[in-house]
This record gives C-alpha cells, structure tokens and sequence, in this order.
C-alpha cells in the first residue's frame, strides 16, 4: 500500500495574500513481497495530458534544439537542455520529446512504453510479456501471459494495433482558445511575457512540411513549451534521474489546454505529483531556474497576478 502525507507550508505574497503549499511524501507500507530495496527510487506521477502530440512531435529537431543553453551562454539564468534517448523505434539517438523528462522520442514509443509498464503487454518494441517484471521476480516473469504465437504477430499488441493507437494519441485536437478578447487575460498575456515565463514556455513553432500526416503539416502551433530539460531547484526534485535529466529536471509541460484541465480530467491538480491545487500553487513551486520568474509573480499586485491567472485558463 502506498502511504501519502502531506506538509502544508504558508506562503506569503507581496500584497499580504497566504497560499498555503503542500509537500507530499510517500512511503510504502504492508510490503506483500519483503520490504524494498534501500535505494528504491520512487517518484509517483499525474498523468500528463495527451493532446497535441502528434504537433509536438512534428516540431523540427533543430528548432528544439536550437533554443537549448546548456551553460547559459547568454546570462538569463535559464539553461534549458535536450533530453536525448535510444530509439527502439529507429536504432538511433534522438531528441526526447515525450513523458515529464522527455524520456520518449515519439508518440508511438510512448504508446509502447507504457503498453509495457503500465499493462504488462508485449508489443514489437517492447516484445517481453512479463512488462517490466525484473529477473529478481520469477514469479512474475512466469505468470501466465497473453501471448499466442498464432495470432497477432505472436504478441499482446500485433503491430496494427500499436499503429492504431499511436494514431489516435498522435491526432488529439487541442481545444480552442477561450477569451482571447477579454481585456483581463490580453491583460495576462502581457505580465506573462513582462515576468519571462516565454523563456521556458515558448509560445510557438511551425511543424515540419510532412507528406504523409497532412494533420501535422506545416501548422503554426501554440503550446507553449520548448521540450528542454530545466533544473526546477530543490523543491520539485524527485531525485530519479531518467536519460539525461538529473533527479532535479523537468521537461517544460505544454500549457495548451491547461484551463480546461478540472472539466476534462476531473481534478485541478498540477505539475508532477498533483502537489498543486490551483496554477498559483503550480507557479509558487517553481524554483532553481525559474526562481526570478516565480518571485516576481509573488511579488505582483493582485490584478496582475489574477489577469495572469486568467490567461493561463484560456489556453
């Protein structure tokens, strides 16, 4: 069973308002299988949303990359980094793009990835149908399996059916801005620029001109994220180091769609863990290259901080 507690610790902003933020901690209890390893990492997640992903992976390499300052040559304090992984897909290297480190570089390793962890199915990427089962755990490597090797190319997931369902994650619309008028959020649009969050949360790219996904091709998107790997400080560390992000970096999250995040998924939980109760929390979180940023929204008048909260909710 997992056991999860939580720390409230209050904020104070410039204009006197507290937000109280809470710190999680997890612990396992009533192990069924011995007690775990004394170096187990653990880091639990909040699904991310899964719109747009088809557009994020059509964005060009050298666009993403371009934006990378791994030794902050230009003294902003930000040094964004590309996450590069292993293709099982392609053989090669290639820029992660996909997870909350960036750990997958498509949508359709992505898919089988988690085909793997999270069901337990084998698929032509991920071909064992014990999932991620370990050689400690024979029991679990042995139980029985939906393997039959007449049928669907002998795995869990035939080829045809990964296809379809990198089809389906690739071709998630994203939902249409709201209040693009409103004088509040054109209002917020503007503080969000004025206190830098564009540094990490880069507004636009054009998609690749791609002859066979005419969805994705050549589109001016808007999502708001550059894909780079950035040190969030101390407090958001879940000190899991995953490719070439370290126990302290994340990838910038995509916003697009972030206002509707309480009708669709039921919940207004945000970042990693779902520690943030609202976007304010979200932001009062953000340290270690985001530092100055999140200062400064503590440090705005109440109208400009809930203009900027009102621009967020109409992406």
């Amino acid at each position: 069973r997992m056991d999860v507690t939580w720390t409230e610790t209050p904020v104070t902003l410039a204009d006197g308002t507290t937000v109280s933020l809470r710190a999680p901690g997890y612990a396992f209890s009533d192990p069924a299988y011995g007690p775990a390893a004394s170096d187990l990492l653990l880091s639990p997640r909040v699904a991310p949303q899964m719109i747009g992903l088809g557009l994020l992976e059509a964005i060009p390499a050298g666009d993403i990359l371009a934006r990378a300052d791994e030794d902050d040559a230009n003294g902003d304090g930000i040094s964004g980094r590309p996450q590069i992984v292993p293709s099982t897909e392609f053989g090669v290297p290639m820029l992660g793009r996909f997870g909350l480190k960036a750990g997958a570089p498509t949508v359709k390793e992505q898919s089988a990835g988690a085909f793997a962890g999270d069901m337990g199915l084998s698929t032509w990427l991920h071909p064992d149908p014990w999932g991620d089962c370990t050689t400690g755990e024979p029991t679990c490597i042995d139980a029985p399996h939906g393997q039959e090797p007449e049928v669907r190319d002998g795995l869990e997931v035939d080829r045809q059916s990964l296809d379809l369902v990198t089809f389906y994650a690739r071709n998630l619309g994203v939902p249409e801005r709201r209040g693009i008028d409103d004088p509040t959020v054109l209002r917020g649009k503007e503080v969000f620029y004025a206190t830098g969050c564009q540094s990490c949360h880069q507004p636009k790219f054009v998609t690749n001109r791609l002859t066979d996904q005419p969805e994705q091709s050549f589109q001016l998107i808007w999502p708001y994220t550059d894909l780079l790997l950035h040190d969030m400080g101390p407090g958001l560390a879940d000190n899991r180091p995953e490719g070439r992000a370290t126990g302290s970096e994340w990838k910038t999250p995509p916003l697009w769609g972030i206002g509707l995040t309480e009708q669709v998924s039921g919940h207004s939980e945000f970042l990693h863990d779902g520690r943030a109760r609202s976007l304010l929390e979200a932001i009062l979180w953000h340290g270690g290259e985001a530092q100055s940023q999140r200062d400064t929204v503590a440090n705005l008048q109440p109208e400009d901080r809930a203009a900027l909260l009102a621009f967020l909710g109409s992406l």
